[in-house]
């Protein structure tokens, strides 16, 4: 079943084709059809300087795909809030739990008016299981967790995932009190899932991203992989703790990956 969600603030928004936006750039790169020339103009723009950032696109995506499995089928979760979901592709969130265990559970989360509009195939939900979209804002955890209360039941153990999200934030400081919050309102055996860009691996990566932020986009933070650590204190790190998204538990029959500028980990709450 689903839960449709009233549109929201998101929906009375004008979708501006004007500027780039990240989630449609990212789009472009995994091979998607939701952006404008716009976009293809400014992802080419970067790929120019920076050709690796589709493997990072890429990679960031297979990670999402071998942690929701991981969390389905290893750790019994059968709870998802994932925030800053993005533009549907192959493989969101739901896709990937409800194909191990059908009867998950899943809220999805942005406050993109274009998302918004995709959002049906958000709601595509198994007959057992549930999936909702949330139009909210990461900076308002109060607001995610009240909206997300509708179609989980937050006593139980849920998976939070953070893809590419926490970059978006400025402040560090303020990135990590919203994870805690989020996590201090899941009760133990929940578990968290981030991965981001990451500082201090690749410097083309950062030179690429330094200069998109500079282009008027709405700029993406990279950080160190020590902050990207330290959004897991307090919880019990998965192994192999947080590494290079190709090195985290990688398929089995797939060819060993050069490490990329993307770190990710995954980690229980005690």
């Amino acid at each position: 079943m689903t839960h449709p969600t009233a549109p929201e603030p998101a929906a009375r928004q004008e979708i501006d084709t004007s500027v780039p936006h990240s989630a449609r750039i990212w789009n472009y790169w995994l091979g998607g059809k939701d952006n404008y020339p716009v976009d293809e103009e400014a992802g080419d723009a970067y790929t120019a300087v920076f050709p690796g950032i589709v493997t990072i696109a890429r990679s960031s995506r297979a990670f999402l795909r071998r942690s929701v499995t991981y969390l389905v089928a290893e750790a019994g979760v059968r709870q998802f809030l994932d925030v800053g979901t993005g533009l549907p592709t192959a493989d969101n969130t739901h896709e990937v739990a409800q194909r191990v265990a059908p009867e998950c559970r899943i809220v999805h989360v942005d406050n993109d008016p274009m998302v918004l509009t995709h959002a049906r195939a958000l709601l595509h939900s198994t007959p057992e299981g549930a999936t909702d979209y949330v139009d909210a804002d990461v900076r308002d955890p109060d607001r995610v967790l009240a909206a997300a209360a509708r179609t989980l039941d937050l006593t139980r153990p849920t998976a939070l995932v953070l893809s590419n999200i926490l970059g978006h934030i400025a402040d560090f400081g303020q990135a990590r009190s919203i994870v805690t919050r989020l996590m201090d309102a899941l009760p133990s055996g929940s578990h968290l899932c981030v991965n981001d860009g990451s500082r201090g691996v690749d410097p083309v990566f950062e030179q690429a991203q330094d200069a998109y932020n500079e282009s008027g986009a709405a700029p993406y933070h990279l950080r160190t992989v020590e902050q990207i650590t330290a959004f897991f204190d307090g919880l019990d790190l998965v192994a192999p703790g947080v590494v290079s998204v190709p090195h985290w538990r990688p398929d089995p029959d797939s060819a060993p990956e050069e490490p990329v500028a993307e770190h990710g980990g995954l980690a229980r709450k005690p």
